[in-house]
């Protein structure tokens, strides 16, 4: 009687381990516009905050803004000011690079709960059309889920537009940076957030697994009972 339950048990165990397979394969990124998130105002727009204000260390509405050179949290280099002044995705105040900072960093923004969609105005010190003009990466936790890159084109004068991504696996942690070599300067402004929940297609394939292993297990024990 053991012997007839055991190969399903080892089936529904390797079907387990290619549901967890299939969830980490599905972890992909794609680029969203403004309309993927809610309408009204953005989770943080800097509009309550003095000119000049640190954004290494700073912290608003439960985000908190860590700018990283060469693997170090640097002071001086990002601040909250007027930025390139009002564009179609930015408005006064909003964080802007300094004159004499080092632009080469990244921005990470360490977000007050897990989320699938993240995006934001910006740009940069420059009229023309600029290709990996600003490049997001998100985090789950440690975990790099994906990397986009967007062109930046004049909004309407300084290049630059609304960033948006869109994660498979939630994330908590965001990294930003700006194509220094393209321009001296960068703004960002208006970050939103969103949680579109996907078709759960693997986690429903585990929990389907789980449960016939479930009934497997208490048909087994109920014909060793009736066999002793």
């Amino acid at each position: 009687m053991e012997r007839r339950f055991r190969l399903p048990i080892l089936t529904l165990s390797a079907l387990l381990i290619l549901a967890l397979l299939q969830i980490d394969a599905q972890a992909s990124v794609i680029p969203v516009g403004i309309a993927a998130f809610p309408a009204g105002p953005p989770a943080v727009d800097f509009s309550n905050l003095a000119d000049f204000t640190e954004v290494n260390g700073l912290t608003v509405n439960g985000f908190m803004f860590s700018y990283v050179v060469g693997g170090s949290p640097l002071n001086g280099s990002v601040i909250i000011d007027g930025g390139p002044g009002t564009t179609n995705n930015i408005m006064p105040p909003n964080i802007v690079s300094t004159p004499t900072g080092n632009i080469t960093g990244t921005l990470f923004v360490s977000l007050p709960g897990f989320v699938d969609t993240f995006g934001y105005g910006y740009a940069i010190l420059t009229t023309q059309t600029v290709a990996n003009a600003t490049t997001i990466s998100v985090f789950n936790d440690a975990v790099n889920l994906g990397t986009l890159s967007y062109v930046g084109t004049p909004d309407p004068v300084f290049a630059g537009g609304f960033a948006g991504i869109q994660s498979t696996v939630f994330f908590n942690r965001v990294g930003i940076s700006f194509n220094s070599a393209a321009a001296s300067a960068f703004a960002l402004d208006n970050i939103r957030v969103a949680t579109v929940i996907p078709e759960p297609s693997g986690i429903v394939l585990v929990a389907s697994g789980l449960a016939a292993l479930s009934i497997l297990r208490r048909i087994k024990a109920k014909a060793g009972s009736v066999c002793a």
